[in-house]
């Protein structure tokens, strides 16, 4: 393994459009908001922003519209020194964008695709050696489920580890759950997984995230829990991107899976004191900072 882990991640790019408001409209209300905000964002480029803020480095494979949205993503992508190769340009389609509302430090997203529909299983493989020469890959499912198990069995067939972050959450294929070295569900889509007849063979991969409380996972036949972080919230937006991103990087390197979660809480608890999904993401040396101090002060 290189010094600097490899990390790859299939997934969506978003623009993320953001407004602030004391109030959330009802149907056929119009409210006044307060500020309005226009980031990158998608599942996939949040969690590659994250993985590359904590010292991987981040190939990603996705596809964006032939729009100002898309050039502003690539240009983003390339600030934050994630390889772009595995980026279509889609020709006559919008890039993805998801409308956010934010109140009562919540959010609310409905999210339109776009360009995101275009991840092919075609695209995935004309990007083989992205994968199979990475440390693991990232996957989410914001991109079409044929891509997912796709990918899954080229990163199988090269013995590449496979984190899945089930959301948004849908059934999933015998042949996905079996092939994910780790599942990283929140708790609402760990409820869900568990009315699946396959739920059985997933438990020992799961990795629940519990926001505040932190996350669980089960290491030798025994459940673990690892602690959280309770912060001042200023937005929630990407915090569970960042978990993963995080995650992702840290076992990338090596690290044990009780290791990688604690970092991966505290990066994600760090994420939540700013807005924006991608803006609010700390870089390697504010989490280690936090984890210091933090162990200092127990």
């Amino acid at each position: 393994m290189a010094d600097k882990p490899t990390v790859c991640i299939v997934g969506s790019m978003n623009m993320d459009l953001t407004v602030t408001t004391d109030k959330v409209p009802q149907q056929g209300e119009t409210v006044l908001g307060n500020e309005f905000f226009a980031n990158p964002g998608g599942k996939g480029a949040n969690q590659a922003t994250a993985a590359a803020r904590m010292g991987a480095d981040v190939h990603f494979i996705g596809a964006v519209g032939d729009d100002a949205f898309g050039q502003t993503l690539l240009a983003n992508m390339t600030k934050e020194q994630i390889r772009t190769e595995g980026i279509d340009t889609i020709t006559g389609i919008s890039t993805g964008t998801a409308t956010i509302i934010l109140s009562e430090q919540d959010n609310r997203i409905i999210v339109a695709p776009g360009a995101n529909n275009h991840v092919t299983p075609q695209l995935a493989s004309s990007h083989h050696n992205l994968i199979a020469g990475s440390d693991i890959v990232l996957l989410q499912l914001e991109v079409p489920l044929e891509t997912i198990v796709s990918v899954v069995e080229t990163a199988s067939a090269s013995e590449v580890p496979v984190i899945l972050n089930p959301a948004p959450y849908q059934p999933l294929p015998e042949k996905v759950l079996k092939g994910c070295a780790w599942l990283t569900p929140n708790e609402l889509e760990a409820a869900a997984f568990a009315e699946d007849p396959l739920y059985e063979t997933t438990q020992e991969r799961l990795i629940v995230t519990q926001g505040a409380r932190g996350a669980s996972f089960t290491e030798n036949g025994r459940e673990r829990h690892v602690t959280g972080y309770d912060m001042t919230v200023e937005d929630t937006t990407g915090a569970g991107d960042t978990f993963n991103g995080a995650l992702a990087a840290e076992l990338a390197k090596g690290a044990a899976p009780g290791d990688a979660i604690q970092t991966a809480n505290a990066a994600a608890a760090l994420s939540v004191t700013k807005v924006g999904a991608q803006s609010g993401m700390p870089v390697k040396q504010e989490v280690e900072a936090f984890l210091q101090e933090r162990k200092a002060s127990e």
